[in-house]
This record gives C-alpha cells, sequence and structure tokens, in this order.
C-alpha cells in the first residue's frame, strides 16, 4: 500500500514567533490519515476493460475482499468467509477453510489493525505503485507469537477469467491453530459479565459495543483533558504565547487537536482492550471523517484568526476596502471549506464523486463566464487593496478623470472630481489604466521664465541672478541640491531668466503658499535691481500711400 507523504516546512524557515505552529501541526498531522493516489495510465491500451460478469461475493477489488470477509464473519457464516482465503491444495487437505476463517477473525479481533475501506484500493488491478508488485496489495496488519506481520491480499484469477483478490496464501499458512490456544483472551473479554458476551448483536458481543461506547467517552475526556494541561503549561514555558498574535494561533490549534487526540486515543484503546475488528471496521469511516473534520476545522480557524488580525490592521488604516476585500475572501474561503469537506465525506463513505466534480467543473465555468465583469471587477479590486496605486484620500488622474478618492468598493471606486460631482469607475477597468497619484509625492517642482526688459543691462542681470539664487538656498523649504537661476536666451521681446527648484512642501496648498512667497521675494529683488518686467509689445510700421485715381475718378483706400 502506497501512502503520499505530507512534506511540512522545517521550522527553521519559520520566524521565532511562530515555531510552535509548526510544531502544533507536526503533532497533529504526525498520525493523519494519509491518502493513497494513483497515476493514471499514460497509456490507455494498459487500462484493464472489465468483460467479466460481477462476482457474487464482491472480491474483484482488494476492498471488497476485505468488506465482504468482515461481512461474512459478523453473519458468522465461516463457510462464506473462507472463500475469501487463497488455500491451495496443500493447505485445502491438511486445514479446514470455516476453521481458518474463524481463526483470521480471531487475530484481528486481538491483535489486528485494518486500514478504513476509503484506503483500501478499489480498482482490478490494485495498487502497482506500492513496490510488492502486480499481485499484491497490503491491507493492515496482524500480531502472531509477539510478530507484527502484513496483512496482505494476492489477485488471482476466476473461473471467468477476470481478477479474484483474496487473502494471500503466504497470509493464511502462517495462521495459527487452533487461535485460542495461542492467544490469550482479551481485556475487553475478561472484564465483561458472561451474559454480555453470549448475548450478541450484529455478529458481535454486546459487551464490546458497550465498552466501544465508553471508550468513545473516555477518549474524548482525557483528549480534552491533555489539550488544557498544554494550554495551561505553554505560556508559562515560552513567554512569547503569552503575546495575543501567538496565544490567538494557539487557541486556534487546541479544538483540532483535541478531536484529532480523542480519534488516535480511542483507535489505539479499542485496538489494546480487543473490540471486535467487526465493531472497529463499522466505526472506521467514522474516525476518518473526524479526523477530516478535525484537520478542516483547523483550517477554519486559522482562517477566522488572520481574517481578524488583517482586519483590525486595516481598519486601524482606515481602508475599508481592504476590510470588505478579507470579509469578502473569508467568506469564499469558508464555502469552499465546507464544499471540500463534503466531497471528502461522501468519497470516504463510498459514493462516486466524480459525476459530481464534474457537473460543479461545468457548473463553474458557467458561472465564471457569466460573472465575468464581476470577477474582473473583483480581481481588480484585489490588484488595488494589494498594490495599493491609490488611498481613500488621495488627489489622483485616472484617464481623463482626476479628484480625490472617496471609496474603493469591491466593484467600482468612486473619485470626486473638482467640479464636486462623483465618477464611478469599475475596478476591472480601473487598474487597468494609467493611474496618476499626486498624493504620495514629496517634492513640488518650481519652474518659472523671468522675462526683462531689453534695456535690462548686464550688471542688471549678474545682480539678478546672484540674489535670485541666494533667496532660494537661505529658504528652508528649498531643496538645495537642485536649484537652478540661468539666464537662458534672447526671447522675441524680452531677456529669459529660467528658475528651476523644487519644494518640500506636505501638500498642494503648502507649496501654492511657499511659491507665493518666493514671487514675492523676487519681485522685490527685481525692484532693486532698477530694471522690470517685459510687457508683450508689437511693432506697427505705418508708410504713407500715394493717391492715384482711376478712370472711374475713385481713389485708392
Amino acid at each position: 500500500m502506497l501512502y503520499k507523504k505530507l512534506t511540512l516546512f522545517s521550522p527553521r524557515s519559520l520566524t521565532y514567533r511562530y515555531k510552535v505552529v509548526a510544531i502544533l501541526i507536526l503533532v497533529l498531522c504526525w498520525h493523519t490519515p494519509q491518502l493513497h493516489a494513483q497515476e493514471a495510465p499514460a497509456d490507455t491500451a494498459e487500462i484493464v476493460v472489465p468483460v467479466w460478469p460481477e462476482d457474487s461475493l464482491g472480491r474483484r477489488t482488494p476492498r471488497g475482499t476485505v468488506q465482504g470477509f468482515i461481512s461474512a464473519v459478523a453473519d458468522q457464516n465461516y463457510n462464506r468467509a473462507a472463500h475469501y482465503l487463497n488455500m491451495d491444495t496443500t493447505l485445502v487437505s491438511v486445514r479446514n477453510g470455516p476453521v481458518l476463517a474463524k481463526s483470521l477473525q480471531e487475530l484481528m479481533d486481538r491483535s489486528g489493525k485494518l486500514m478504513p475501506f476509503s484506503w483500501m484500493n478499489n480498482t482490478y488491478n490494485g495498487f502497482a505503485e506500492d513496490n510488492l508488485g502486480p499481485n499484491l496489495d497490503r491491507v493492515g496488519a496482524i500480531s502472531i507469537n509477539a510478530e507484527e506481520i502484513d496483512l496482505m491480499v494476492e489477485r488471482t484469477e476466476g473461473p471467468e477469467g477476470g481478477p479474484i483478490w483474496l487473502f494471500s496464501s503466504q497470509t493464511v499458512q502462517r495462521i495459527p491453530l487452533p487461535v485460542e490456544e495461542n492467544i490469550k483472551s482479551t481485556l475487553v473479554e475478561k472484564v465483561s459479565p458472561e451474559a454480555l458476551e453470549d448475548n450478541k448483536w450484529g455478529g458481535v458481543p454486546i459487551g464490546h459495543w458497550l465498552s466501544i461506547v465508553l471508550l468513545i467517552i473516555v477518549a474524548y475526556l482525557l483528549a480534552k483533558g491533555i489539550t488544557a494541561l498544554i494550554l495551561l503549561l505553554i505560556p508559562k514555558v515560552w513567554a512569547k504565547a503569552r503575546q495575543e498574535t501567538t496565544a490567538g494561533i494557539i487557541r486556534a490549534f487546541a479544538l483540532p487537536v483535541q478531536l484529532y487526540l480523542a480519534i488516535w486515543l480511542f483507535v489505539f484503546a479499542s485496538r489494546y482492550v480487543g473490540i471486535s475488528i467487526i465493531v472497529r471496521m463499522r466505526l472506521s469511516e467514522i474516525t476518518v471523517i473526524v479526523g477530516l473534520i478535525a484537520m478542516l476545522l483547523l483550517v477554519w480557524q486559522l482562517l477566522d484568526f488572520l481574517s481578524r488580525f488583517f482586519e483590525r490592521r486595516l481598519a486601524l488604516r482606515g481602508n475599508q476596502a481592504g476590510v470588505s476585500a478579507v470579509l469578502f475572501l473569508r467568506r469564499g474561503i469558508k464555502v469552499a471549506l465546507l464544499v471540500l469537506g463534503i466531497i471528502l465525506a461522501l468519497d470516504t463513505f463510498g459514493f462516486d464523486v466524480t459525476a459530481g466534480l464534474a457537473a460543479l467543473g461545468i457548473g463553474g465555468i458557467a458561472l465564471a463566464l457569466g460573472a465575468q465583469k464581476t470577477v474582473e471587477n473583483f480581481v481588480g479590486s484585489v490588484t488595488l487593496i494589494a498594490d495599493q496605486p491609490i488611498r481613500v484620500g488621495d488627489f489622483c488622474k485616472v484617464g481623463s478623470v482626476s479628484g480625490t478618492v472617496e471609496q474603493i468598493g469591491m466593484r467600482s471606486t468612486r473619485i470626486r472630481t473638482a467640479d464636486r460631482t462623483i465618477v464611478t469607475i469599475p475596478n476591472g477597468e480601473f487598474s487597468s489604466q494609467q493611474i496618476e497619484n499626486f498624493a504620495p509625492r514629496d517634492q513640488f517642482l518650481l519652474s518659472s521664465i523671468l522675462r526683462l526688459r531689453y534695456s535690462t543691462t548686464p550688471d542688471q542681470i549678474r545682480y539678478l541672478l546672484k540674489e535670485i539664487r541666494a533667496a532660494l538656498l537661505a529658504h528652508e523649504k528649498i531643496d538645495s541640491k537642485q536649484v537652478r537661476v540661468r539666464f537662458t536666451e534672447f526671447g522675441q521681446d524680452s531677456l529669459n531668466l529660467e528658475i528651476y527648484t523644487y519644494i518640500n512642501a506636505k501638500d498642494y496648498n503648502n507649496y501654492l503658499e511657499i511659491k507665493e512667497e518666493l514671487f514675492l521675494q523676487i519681485m522685490d529683488i527685481i525692484q532693486a535691481s532698477g530694471t522690470s518686467i517685459s510687457l508683450p509689445s508689437q511693432m506697427l510700421y505705418l508708410a504713407k500711400e500715394n493717391d492715384q485715381s482711376d478712370d472711374t475718378g475713385e481713389k485708392e483706400v
């Protein structure tokens, strides 16, 4: 039997604050039921197409063989149970099939551990990747004379030519006869009254059923006590566990660990006291379901904790769009967890979920096509929240729209323009456009051309260049590394001086205030220099034309 190994991140890759997360995950997942996987054959010609009739005993697959055997011994029909054993001619001549079937049941009751039915292969070929050969599958283990051996089933050929899976001849050969002489009575048989052992229900003594109920209660209470003790001790031995963030993560692990520990204690105790394999196999699927619930519950509670954590952080920053996105994602992931849990539960109980998954896939495609714009806008909103090119209160320009961002929603973003109107832009379109955000800039450019009269002398220009440059450098809000005052050109009607620098201002109004102050200083400097600003001028040329008369006696105008 091939098990997929669960790969955990090394605790060394985590921060010191969250090492406890890795430790608790390791404890929870150490005995987690591991699902086996089969790879689809690359060559479709290798797929076995059943052309034979169904076996009346259901022995076409490893799972069917084990289920049939358990059902037969539960009915105490050991003649039928013997048909699930591979007894070659040597065994048939020296050993009795029904007696062997009963002995195998006794071994399973006392020391056996079978995989849950949902873990067993349910195909005609069995597992080909378990390194046991093409005709063998492992379904559990039994203990004989203090030695644990694998419980194997092997594929044989039936009368119709189809595969028949039976408990392997090697396993059957090792079954001791009679079992009662080799194995002592179980603990549950010793403590149960004779009346509870003689009366049976479902092929199992009533004492075993009562013991199962008692074990469930004891396992749950013991797991609850152990979990409470661990939660009490962790803050005492680890100081960081008293911090809110770490404590929240530990609390998220509490209930899943308690459930999983209860299941582990129950499974271990039921084998230890010798509960009948019939009862254990009937409850095996339930234990798998509870294990799955524990894992999904862990993800659920971690999701709740993390979403609340980020929700508080975003709320403190005033990012309401981020809060909305977190709430939406939390609901979506919870719905996905519920659907996943239902699918896994149905698969564990033996329902074919392939058709349902195909229907969900087709429905999901149809829904995605129908809600394409909605999905596009949602993805756009996630992009805006994650990338944060703008925030509420920022002044920005998107396409041809300029204004202040008032709201970033899950579907659209609202911008209030200078005309005090509201422009609503879908987030899908918003995130795909070029966005110019004026809010995060740390400096404002001051670039101006100073036009002087042509009567200005070179000495006056030198004076202006020196004094204006000194005034800019003296101002505390001017970036001194980027100050430029130069005589740049002879204009059409003026001598041009370029003023170029950056102003360190916190907002646009502050920039205008500093700019106004600097321009007034420059006007004072110009006045002190003895020159003035050039005024736009035009030259008009007047010419007197000779008056001439034409034949009609009229004058040209």
